[in-house]
């Protein structure tokens, strides 16, 4: 059965089994939540949809929909876990979302191995606006 201690809590910026919340935690459950909110906000994309939903069907996850922090919370309650692990986010959102979490449970939050080394702002919204910046330092 897998470890129930720590569920990792997967988002937008952490979709690798190589992620930092796997390799500490190999054996964890996980939880996505589809985040309604942030969808019509970001105006997220069928295609980016589906390419998420992709990348879920390759890791042991919970899907589940509604407002993610209440979903982890209650999910976390469930596993009868001690705290929460997930992958550090530049999102806006991942901060606000973490310290509902921390509410109900510690979060241990894993730095991920930069794909990109740059400090300056990139646009996350959208792929395109990102790769411009990004393959700069990439190749």
């Amino acid at each position: 059965m897998p470890n129930s201690q720590f569920p990792i809590w997967l988002h937008g910026d952490c979709l690798s089994p190589q992620g930092p919340a796997f390799q500490a935690h190999p054996e964890a459950q996980a939880i996505w939540v589809w985040d309604d909110a942030l969808i019509d906000e970001w105006q997220l994309s069928l295609k980016r949809m589906v390419f998420i939903y992709e990348c879920l069907l390759e890791l042991p996850v919970v899907i589940r929909r509604g407002d993610v922090a209440a979903e982890v919370i209650a999910f976390a309650k469930e596993s009868g876990a001690n705290q929460i692990v997930t992958a550090e986010s530049p999102s806006p959102r991942f901060k606000d979302i973490c310290r509902e979490i921390r509410r109900e449970f510690p979060v241990e939050v894993l730095p991920p191995e930069p794909f990109v080394r740059y400090d300056g702002y990139i646009d996350l919204k959208r792929f395109s606006r990102y790769w411009r910046v990004a393959e700069k330092y990439v190749f």
